[in-house]
């Protein structure tokens, strides 16, 4: 039996337990993982480039910006999202490129309302919601030449790092908890840098876990 994230139990209760290095959890048969666990890979963002290919039409570079919302571990206001908002607007203005714009369940209403309402200088795609149609995620991810994102989600930075795409986080050092140490961790591996109106982009490899943890657990319990 394989327990996914940290029981809050003793690990001997299963055969394995797969957790996020971040949440300290160690022994034997612990399995861990920097960030979280998963879909994407090549295939899944060549399916949401598919399924969103009306966004290739958008100036180069394309700026995919990941809004979230306030967490335990991280605030996120109008303040934020007008700062975050200020920078990837300055980053695509000075290299000519484009933003597209997704908020996520946690960004509270009166950011996605600034969303939708702001007077974006730049060419612009925005999703807040239902009424915007079909959720565009994938496709911001799979057409992304740049990516910016807050820093409040470690499931949204795991899968902005899965890209290939150099990710700009707002406000890293306002991260705190366990969470804190994620973040610490892609600072130093150089696959995130923080956000500001001057940032220019950066060579980045993927950063992709799941087949890696797929793999170990397979060789352990000897499935094939």
């Amino acid at each position: 039996m394989v327990q996914v994230l940290d029981p809050r139990l003793p690990p001997r209760h299963w055969d394995l337990v797969v957790a996020p290095a971040h949440d300290g959890l160690r022994g034997d048969n612990v399995i861990t993982l920097a960030g979280s666990l998963h879909p994407v890979d090549d295939a899944w963002l060549a399916r949401g480039r598919a399924a969103f290919a009306d966004l290739a039409t958008l100036p180069a570079p394309r700026i995919a910006v990941l809004v979230g919302g306030p967490s335990a571990h991280a605030a996120f206001d109008i303040g934020d999202f007008d700062a975050l908002a200020a920078a990837a607007e300055a980053m695509a203005l000075r290299e000519g490129g484009s933003l597209m714009l997704t908020a996520s369940r946690r960004t509270p209403a009166p950011v996605r309302d600034a969303l939708r309402a702001r007077p974006w200088a730049v060419p612009v795609r925005t999703w807040t919601g239902a009424d915007d149609g079909d959720n565009p995620y994938a496709g911001l991810l799979g057409w992304a030449d740049r990516i910016v994102c807050s820093a409040d989600s470690v499931n949204m930075l795991s899968e902005a790092c899965a890209t290939a795409a150099p990710v700009h986080v707002h406000r890293p050092d306002a991260v705190r908890g366990r969470p804190r140490a994620f973040v610490e961790e892609l600072l130093a591996r150089g696959r995130v840098r923080p956000l500001d109106g001057t940032a220019a982009g950066f060579d980045a490899r993927p950063l992709r876990e799941t087949a890696r943890v797929a793999a170990e657990v397979r060789a352990r319990l000897g499935l094939p």
